[in-house]
């Protein structure tokens, strides 16, 4: 593999949905067979990929004692680790490490939903105010979360309130009391 290959830009989810895409093309072709052995050749490569990564994490762990913090913090593996059900951490670490990368914003989880897939955040702007735009927030919550937590389907905020109301307190005008 070339150093130019090795560095590619490459998206879980856009990959994940361009597969399904082609196992539909291919179920929707009317060759059922055809269908069937891509389905099959899926399954195969997930699993071998799968006992490779677990042997890579395995080999890891006996080295360090854990795998390197570099490899759960970034996308690609996290997405990988997870979709074989090997990431190390548990749901709940995953989503909080996905909310911290989304900078621009504050986001504090509220409630998870595991039936619907929902979380629920509240969110405050990373200059405290409180502002800002709802689908914006959700947004970056989701494509973080899409990597690291894909159990979360559904992003709902919740504004977090600003706090009380500063009153200017001054001295009435002369003349006035």
């Amino acid at each position: 593999m070339s150093a130019a290959t090795a560095t590619a830009p490459v998206n879980a989810e856009q990959t994940g949905r361009r597969v399904e895409e082609v196992l539909d093309r291919l179920a929707a072709s009317g060759d059922p067979a055809a269908a069937t052995a891509a389905e099959e050749l899926v399954r195969s490569l997930m699993d071998f990929y799968g006992a490779g990564l677990a042997r890579i994490l395995h080999l890891l762990a006996s080295a360090a004692g854990s795998p390197p913090a570099a490899l759960l913090g970034d996308e690609l593996v996290a997405s990988l680790l997870v979709l074989h059900d090997l990431h190390p951490e548990d749901r709940d670490t995953r989503i909080a490490r996905a909310l911290d990368s989304v900078r621009e914003h504050t986001l504090e989880v509220v409630d998870f939903d595991e039936e619907s897939g929902t979380l629920r955040v509240r969110a405050r702007e990373a200059g405290g105010c409180g502002c800002g735009s709802g689908a914006d927030v959700r947004q970056s919550a989701e494509a973080a979360l899409a990597c690291f937590a894909p159990e979360v389907r559904a992003v709902d905020v919740e504004t977090a309130p600003v706090g009380p109301t500063l009153l200017q307190i001054g001295t009435a005008p002369t003349g006035t009391r």
